[in-house]
């Protein structure tokens, strides 16, 4: 499986950076190939300054070794080896018109000393940021992933949906990320799941991801905006970077099994405001968008 899901992630990477310069029209991802000390490596791809991208990363990587002692007390084992890959993507385009969009699909294997798998599951999920709220848009990209989730139960949209919206939450803001996704983690085998349903699962969330979000860039894209629409982008991305350092598992599951840190913290966007006690004016689009992070909303 750990095999069969490396070559999908790595086809899947090929196929979303491709896509995404066509889309970008100047940028190109450069690419830089890293190896850990202690096992694994990965292939990180970066744009920056683009069109229509400033700054994003498709990113892939293979993990193995020891599980640090923090991974240990994490999962209540004692001594364990493991297997981590997955895809790690996020987006900051340059127009505050488009949404930041985050995405990731993982596999995970741990082992005794025997070597012998003593636990494996899939995570992972995709969501959107936006700064200005285009309803049609959300819709659009919750649409793309209930038609993903229900090729495989019907259930899946609506629970994966609310793990998204309590996981990407700010909690000392009482404030959403964005607007949601989808959410999903310790996907292990069951009576009714296979480890290769899962799979079929995970890619379909996978594929489906150009579907959700390229239709919104190109239909935002060329929107005008102004300066102050700027200002409030780079403000909610400084919400977005809270919540990255605070919050987000995967930046803390890197940092503490010595990832790579350009790699882990490629997903900050390179232009941030903090401005201080700020408030939005009322009955503004800006205003609009917050009370939408302060309570989710079913969008389909």
């Amino acid at each position: 499986m750990k095999n069969k899901f490396y070559q999908y992630i790595q086809d899947l990477q090929d196929s979303i950076t491709s896509k995404l310069e066509s889309v970008d029209g100047k940028a190109k991802f450069q690419e830089d190939i890293w190896i850990r000390p202690e096992g694994g490596g990965g292939k990180t791809r970066v744009v920056e300054n683009g069109e229509v991208f400033e700054k994003g990363g498709v990113n892939i990587s293979a993990v193995h070794g020891e599980l640090p002692e923090t991974m240990r007390n994490h999962f209540g084992v004692k001594d364990a080896q493991f297997f981590a890959c997955g895809l790690s993507l996020v987006l900051h385009p340059k127009n505050p018109m488009v949404p930041t969009v985050h995405a990731n699909w993982r596999y995970f294997e741990m082992y005794n000393q025997k070597g012998e798998i003593v636990d494996q599951w899939f995570g992972g999920g995709q969501d959107l940021t936006p700064y200005y709220l285009f309803e049609e848009d959300v819709k659009h990209f919750h649409q793309t992933c209930k038609t993903a989730c229900n090729r495989h139960n019907d259930d899946f949209y609506k629970n994966y949906k609310a793990k998204c919206d309590a996981y990407f939450y700010n909690s000392h803001r009482n404030e959403a990320r964005g607007i949601g996704g989808l959410f999903f983690d310790y996907c292990k085998a069951t009576e009714d799941m296979s480890m290769e349903n899962w799979f079929h699962f995970v890619t379909e969330v996978g594929n489906s991801f150009l579907e959700a979000y390229v239709p919104i860039v190109e239909k935002r894209k060329e929107l005008p905006y102004t300066e102050a629409q700027r200002t409030w982008q780079e403000i909610r991305r400084g919400r977005y970077v809270e919540f990255n350092l605070v919050h987000d598992k995967g930046t803390l599951f890197g940092l503490n099994t010595n990832g790579r840190i350009e790699s882990i913290l490629m997903s900050l966007p390179p232009h941030v405001q903090w401005v201080y006690n700020h408030h939005p004016d009322a009955g503004s689009e800006e205003e609009k968008l917050l009370s939408v992070l302060k309570q989710p909303l079913d969008w389909v």
